[in-house]
């Protein structure tokens, strides 16, 4: 018999062995390999960015009233208010038509420049053509997104009479929001203002205001929308409460509202003031412009 080299026989024994035992193992079903788990998502959204526009809050007031709007960090916002003097309830409608509807008359007008200077804060400065000037600042408190169906921004101002020279009024609030989806928002502001009276004080007379602000904004168009507030008062109350409605058109960074106001209002103490009557309604309208 033919005799093989020790080491031949060596490997063609382990060459079978390992042959067989691959065989064996190639019917027994094998264990997946542990695999990496996905990083875990975020359970919160995103917030969105302050320069994106808002279609459901479009301007940083609806007429008079302040909205939640945030103001990007060093960006700034410019608006005009324009009330005229003419009542829409003078005399009949022939001479309201000869008064070019109120707007040959005179107005009260108003410029107001806000900043912001940090994220949710910003401050602002607002004068009216009947010498006030009002300072204000806002900070957000709370913002709406998903699990949170509220916005929160604590408000503050002072006003003066003759170019801040006399009658300061302290204002001092929260405006509470609460979005559409994208066709609009209501809000709902609890303010104190002090100092309301203008007029000559008498004893034992209130000379504060607490307003309760009432308001929204509805979509009815990509860029069209219905505005209305108002501001029911306690304390000192000359007159009737601020009531006011509008028309408003947007267009990138400008917004146009036309609107029909009990009043002139459109400082806090202005509006804590409140109206003249029910009977004698105002043309007037707002322009605004964001810088950002």
């Amino acid at each position: 018999m033919r005799s093989y080299p020790k080491k031949i026989v060596i490997a063609a024994t382990w060459m079978v062995a390992s042959t067989v035992a691959q065989a064996a193992m190639a019917g027994v079903p094998q264990e997946p390999a542990p695999s990496t788990p996905p990083p875990a998502e975020s359970s919160q959204t995103p917030a969105p960015s302050d320069r994106a526009v808002d279609p459901s809050e479009p301007d940083f007031t609806l007429i008079g009233l302040p909205t939640t709007l945030r103001l990007p960090k060093f960006a700034s916002a410019f608006r005009v208010t324009h009330r005229f003097t003419r009542s829409l309830g003078e005399g009949n409608f022939g001479d309201l038509l000869a008064d070019g509807f109120g707007t040959d008359g005179g107005a009260q007008i108003g410029l107001e420049y806000r900043f912001g200077i940090l994220g949710g804060t910003q401050l602002g400065v607002h004068r009216t053509s009947d010498k006030t000037i009002q300072f204000f600042g806002q900070q957000q408190l709370v913002r709406q997104r998903e699990g949170l169906p509220l916005g929160i921004d604590f408000i503050a101002s002072i006003e003066g009479l003759d170019n801040f020279q006399e009658i300061y009024s302290p204002a001092v609030g929260a405006v509470v929001s609460t979005k559409l989806g994208r066709y609009g928002a209501l809000y709902v502001e609890p303010v104190w203002v002090g100092n309301t009276n203008s007029f000559d004080l008498v004893a034992g007379e209130d000379n504060d205001t607490f307003l309760l602000g009432l308001g929204g904004r509805v979509r009815i168009r990509p860029s069209l929308y219905i505005v209305a507030e108002g501001a029911p008062r306690f304390g000192y109350d000359r007159g009737i409460a601020h009531a006011s409605f509008g028309v408003e058109m947007r267009a990138g960074g400008h917004s146009f509202q036309i609107n029909f106001s009990n009043g002139f209002g459109t400082t806090m103490a202005q509006l804590a003031r409140g109206g003249f009557d029910w009977d004698n309604w105002y043309l007037g309208f707002n322009i605004s412009r964001k810088f950002f």
